[in-house]
């Protein structure tokens, strides 16, 4: 009995030193382990740290909005990052807008931005600012060859610089040199442009995103031989020798975030008591004054810049004013701005003209996801509104193009029938071969025979050739009539308004599937009812300078917008015209004349505009052309294709020796485009496509834009080797762990023993 309890108390002290043990081993490995992990994490602080405000390393699920991100062996980081700011104040016929781009640098080395974005058509812009810190760097207009030397020496010289280039007139290249390692820099653009109206409807429009172009390989060559007649000359044989400049990258929705968070407000000052106030594509909210004024915001405060705002108004009187009268004094001169709506006749005592329609549809890889549908839905309306004492037919084209009918067929049952077939059949896909339709369209085979020939072009307008179409348009439209239809999220409006111009016609716009019967039933009063022609102005006392020089004809509930410089405002104006074939006229007293704002600057635009328009025409020579636009832009200070805004701060901010990286900026892709159609097909052109080529008598192989991947961007690489350092952290923990264990084992095993 005694030797077993002298045993066991012998054993229970062992037992009680090993479970000691045990516990003192578990304690001391936790211990090192947690040191050692604190020790990989402080290892990694430089690898997070690419400036001192410490940009998150990211993954693209977790990206907010208006976040760029960057990938690299494998880590996501954050980029520049844009903000947009829009403000807008609307005084009567006119508005001013001011749009705030935010850069910002999150890396450690000194970079230069370039960012394409859209501007309105037909605004004029002449105002840049580059705030820096508590700096308010403030542009001047140069020709364009001159702002972009002064631009490139800035920028060699480490100074802070911004460049404001045209490459269309609703497209703009921003360029910033020298922004500093954790900068943020603050652009600002002005720009002045009319309001549109129509009928009883007034309206504004905010581009806020580039789609991507379709820009045609070479088809045709041209041949510019000098003027001294010594018989050489030179081949220019792209249609589009400015792609790049026009091309930005564009981010794929389904893998990345949004950018470009904007945010815009407009405080809208009509003039006259306001009724419905509606915004079409973004929710807003609106805040009322007084009777004439409201503020209008957006509800969720920002939104991704991936569709056009579009704001309407109307007066709360059940009819719009059919006359305003606005001047204003610039220098020596005075500027009138004259809305005229000419009267409604009324349909019942017409006598309806039959008509020849050319309906084109565009079924490009642009018009993927919801454009085709409401294209589509469209030209279903369209057909359903043709009379039997009319003739059509339908030209669909991609870069392909097929003519439904072989000439203009009666508007019967059976051929709207079939008609409406093919449409309902057509899928968006492939380039945008715009210009051979457009020939299709305008070929007249019928010739005069009494009927009214009228086209109806229905696109997105996404191609960068925009001027080849102009030009077929000129040599081509006969007696037809040109009214373009915008389709989707972000037309171009430039190529539409522009193309309406130069075809005698109209431009009408359609954002969604909701707009098609109101906005078609719009343009089909415009194809029904007389035209307003003949049109003149004379000025009773005052010389004046009117623009558009040649007025064009004006459709049902269209005003007459005119634009005068005037060297002295007295006495009145007197305009002429017939409604069908009724005459018209109205004399406006200049006396009763209000103030406007940016009239002089609206002019010098619409002056410009004529010069293109002439020289399109062949009705100047493009030196002509090139020397009336500089004149006007740099007189009052507005860009053009032949003038910048260039900014300079005095001051080097960029260390001598320390190298600049170039970072192109991507945007979105415009709502409702799909971008496997824009961009997944282009390599993947079925061959028996690319031999049915547009144009039947050149033939060349089909050329799409490849689109910039985002991950290509160039931008200086500030992580640390971040999978070295947790290799060698995992490395040492192990070696901690193993020389632990090792120490502690022998010690153990001799009290064992």
């Amino acid at each position: 009995m005694d030797n077993c309890d002298t045993v066991d108390n012998n054993e229970h002290p062992w037992l009680g030193r090993l479970i000691v043990v045990g516990l003192f081993l578990l304690a001391q490995g936790i211990a090192v382990v947690l040191v050692a992990f604190v020790a990989l994490l402080v290892s990694f602080q430089p690898g997070w740290s690419a400036t001192t405000e410490q940009a998150s390393l990211l993954q693209p699920g977790d990206a907010r909005s208006g976040t760029l991100l960057l990938k690299h062996d494998g880590a996501t980081t954050e980029a520049i990052r844009l903000g947009i700011d829009i403000d807008v104040t609307v005084s009567g016929p006119t508005l001013r807008t001011r749009v705030t781009q935010v850069f910002r640098n999150p890396t450690k080395n000194w970079v230069e931005a370039t960012y394409v974005y859209p501007l309105a058509t037909g605004g004029a812009v002449d105002t840049l600012k580059m705030v820096v810190g508590d700096r308010i760097i403030v542009g001047d207009i140069k020709e364009r060859q001159q702002a972009r030397v002064i631009y490139e020496e800035a920028r060699r010289a480490g100074q802070k610089a911004a460049l404001t280039e045209q490459e269309r007139p609703n497209i703009f290249t921003n360029s910033l040199a020298n922004i500093g390692p954790g900068e943020t820099v603050l652009v600002q653009i002005e720009y002045q442009e009319p309001v549109h109206q129509s009928g009883n409807e007034y309206s504004l429009r905010l581009p806020l995103v580039v789609g991507p172009r379709y820009n045609p390989a070479p088809i045709v060559q041209s041949v510019d031989f000098r003027k001294d007649g010594s018989g050489w000359g030179a081949i220019n044989s792209d249609p589009v020798p400015d792609r790049d400049r026009i091309s930005p990258p564009v981010l794929d929705p389904a893998k990345h975030a949004p950018v470009n968070p904007t945010s815009i407000t407009v405080r809208l000052k009509a003039g006259f008591a306001l009724g419905e106030i509606k915004s079409h594509h973004h929710n807003v909210k609106i805040e009322s004054p007084d009777a004439t004024t409201r503020v209008v915001t957006l509800a969720d405060g920002t939104v991704a810049a991936d569709r056009d705002f579009e704001l309407t108004w109307k007066p709360v009187a059940e009819k719009a004013p059919s006359v305003g009268l606005f001047r204003e004094r610039v220098g020596g001169a005075d500027y009138l701005l004259a809305l005229v709506t000419p009267p409604s006749v009324d349909q019942a005592t017409q006598k309806p003209l039959p008509r020849e329609v050319v309906f084109v549809i565009d079924n490009s890889g642009s018009m993927g996801g919801t454009s085709i549908v409401q294209a589509k839905a469209s030209l279903a309306y369209a057909l359903s509104r043709l009379q039997p004492t009319d003739r059509f037919n339908v030209v669909r084209f991609d870069d392909t193009m097929d003519m439904l009918f072989p000439a203009s067929v009666p508007a019967d049952a059976a051929h709207v029938g079939e008609a409406t077939s093919f449409v309902s059949a057509l899928q968006a896909r492939g380039g945008t071969e715009m210009v051979p339709a457009m020939r299709a369209a305008l070929t007249d085979k019928l010739g005069d025979t009494g009927m009214v020939r009228q086209v109806v072009f229905l696109t997105d307008g996404a191609i960068g050739n925009e001027q080849q179409l102009f030009e077929t348009i000129t040599a081509m439209r006969g007696r037809s009539r040109v009214f373009m239809v915008g389709i989707g999220s972000a037309p171009n409006t430039y190529l539409m308004t522009r193309a309406a111009e130069l075809g005698r016609g109209a431009f009408t716009h359609i954002g969604s599937v909701e707009q098609v019967e109101e906005r078609m039933r719009g343009l089909f009063a415009k194809l029904e009812n007389p035209v307003v022609t003949g049109l003149t102005a004379k000025f009773s006392e005052a010389k004046a300078d009117v623009t558009p020089a040649i007025i064009p004809d004006v459709y049902r509930d269209e005003p007459l917008v005119l634009a005068t410089k005037l060297d002295k405002l007295a006495g009145s104006v007197e305009i002429k015209g017939r409604v069908g074939d009724r005459p018209w006229s109205v004399t406006l007293p200049l006396e009763n004349a209000a103030e406007g704002k940016g009239l002089s600057k609206l002019w010098a635009k619409r002056k410009i505009g004529d010069a293109e328009v002439a020289r399109t025409l062949r009705e100047m020579t493009p030196e002509d052309s090139d020397k009336a636009i500089l004149a006007l832009a740099l007189d009052h200070q507005i860009v053009t294709r032949l003038t910048s805004l260039v900014a300079v701060d005095k001051t080097p901010s960029r260390p001598e020796g320390e190298p600049l990286k170039l970072s192109e900026l991507p945007l979105n892709l415009p709502a409702g485009w799909d971008f496997e159609k824009v961009f997944g097909e282009r390599q993947l052109l079925p061959e028996q496509l690319r031999e049915r080529h547009a144009d039947a008598r050149n033939q060349p192989t089909a050329r799409r834009p490849i689109p910039s991947a985002p991950d290509a961007i160039r931008l200086p690489k500030t992580a640390t080797s971040a999978e070295l350092k947790m290799i060698a952290g995992l490395i040492l923990i192990m070696l901690a762990l193993f020389l632990f264990v090792f120490n502690r084992r022998r010690p153990l095993l001799t009290d064992a023993a």
